[in-house]
This record gives structure tokens, sequence and C-alpha cells, in this order.
């Protein structure tokens, strides 16, 4: 903070930088690289716009818990595809509180897939990768392969997300879209739409019930298992 920052303003930036009880159930012994990434997001997300400074109180319940514990949904070892990643979100917190899966962040803009590489590597987040470019480009999918799970948050309407997310799912695999109450509608406008993909089986899920006020409510898909080049993404 600035020498000149009001102390009740510099009080309230440091309350809000404490993890959490909740930190420790999500992240384990790696709740002090969570803590790491809400310094990042505080300082660098916010200085290049990637965060509101009003998110900073924020932080920890609204984004990274939000985010992390969604590995509740994904089985061990998993590669995982994380869609328009923007702030890295929910790619690194899944990433912090699963050491386990191996994790593609894919973000188009240049400006965050910037942010994004200083961070894993200020991180040390060695099964974080990340590449630029647009889910839907045939370059970025010819060199990511194919993934387990492909996650996303806030990216777009179901109907646009599933053609951007279904050619990166494996066959078996799961599409799995972090979404608020307007989930289950979702699911009944797009369904038909988001059938041609190849994913179906469409549900609502929570997570994170155990240690959020507010769980974290997700769409999931599974691709079908007809697919060509049901090939893995890259280890």
């Amino acid at each position: 903070m600035p020498p000149d920052t009001p102390p009740n303003e510099q009080e309230d930036r440091e309350a809000s930088a404490r993890p959490p009880a909740a930190a420790e159930g999500v992240f384990g012994a790696r709740v002090e690289v969570a803590s790491a990434y809400w310094t990042i997001l505080a300082t660098d997300g916010i200085e290049h716009g990637l965060m509101g400074p009003r998110e900073v109180p924020r932080l920890w319940d609204r984004h990274i818990l939000n985010c992390g514990v969604l590995g509740e949904l994904i089985g061990n070892d998993a590669t995982v595809f994380d869609v328009g990643s923007g702030a890295g979100l929910p790619g690194i917190p899944l990433a912090i509180a699963r050491p386990d899966l191996t994790i593609t962040l894919i973000e188009p803009l240049l400006r965050r897939s910037s942010f994004l590489e200083r961070a894993t590597t200020s991180l040390d987040l060695d099964n974080v990768s990340v590449v630029r470019g647009r889910a839907e480009e045939k370059s970025v999918r010819a060199s990511v392969g194919l993934a387990d799970v492909v996650t996303s948050r806030a990216v777009a309407p179901l109907e646009r997300l599933a053609k951007w997310s279904a050619p990166l799912v494996r066959g078996g695999g799961r599409m799995i879209a972090i979404k608020g109450s307007s989930a289950a509608e979702e699911i009944e406008r797009d369904r038909a739409v988001v059938g041609r993909t190849g994913v179906s089986d469409l549900t609502v899920a929570v997570c994170g019930d155990r240690y959020l006020d507010t769980p974290t409510t997700v769409i999931i898909g599974t691709k079908s298992e007809r697919v060509r080049g049901s090939r893995s993404g890259r280890r």
C-alpha cells in the first residue's frame, strides 16, 4: 500500500487478505499459495484491469474459494482445460487445490495471457501451462489435444460455451461450467443446441457446501464416447 493510505483503509485491506477458515479446508497445506494468489489479484490483477478494486474484499469468497472447490467434481490425475481463463479463474485456484491435475489455461488476450504467465511462474505452479488463443480456433485445438474436463467461468451463455468447449473434451469426458442461479434455465433453453455438440446429460450441481455460505453452482455435461481421436491432452 502507498504510505499515504488512510489507516482504516489499510486495516480493511489487511483483514481482507487474511485467509478465511474455509481456505484451509479447500487448499490444505497449500493455503499459503492461495494467499499469494490473493495478493497477485489484489495488485497486478487490479493494475491490469483484470479485477475491479471493489472486488478486493470479496476475492476469497467470490473468486478464489468459489473456484477452488471445483476440485470436488474432478477425478484424480485428470487433464483440465480452462477456457477463457482471464485472471486465472477457475484454473489457478483449482491447480492450487489439486496439484495432481494437469491444467491448461486458454486465454486469447495478450494482456491476460501475460498476466497468467507471470502469476503461474510466481506461484511455482508446475502443473499449469498457458496457451494464448481462442478455444474455437483450429490451431489451438490442434496444439492442446483433448482433455478429461473443460472448465469455464462467466465466459458465455451455455449455447456458445458448448460450441467452444465440446471439441476440446475427450469422449466420456466432461464440460463443467460455473454458473449462477440461472443454470437450470440455461439448460432448458439450450439443451437441444448443446446436444448437437456431442454433450449430453446436462445437470446442475453444487460444490463447496461444506465450506462456503453460498456453494458454487455448475452445469455439468458429458461428451459422447462416439467421437474421433479421443486422445487425452498433453501431460
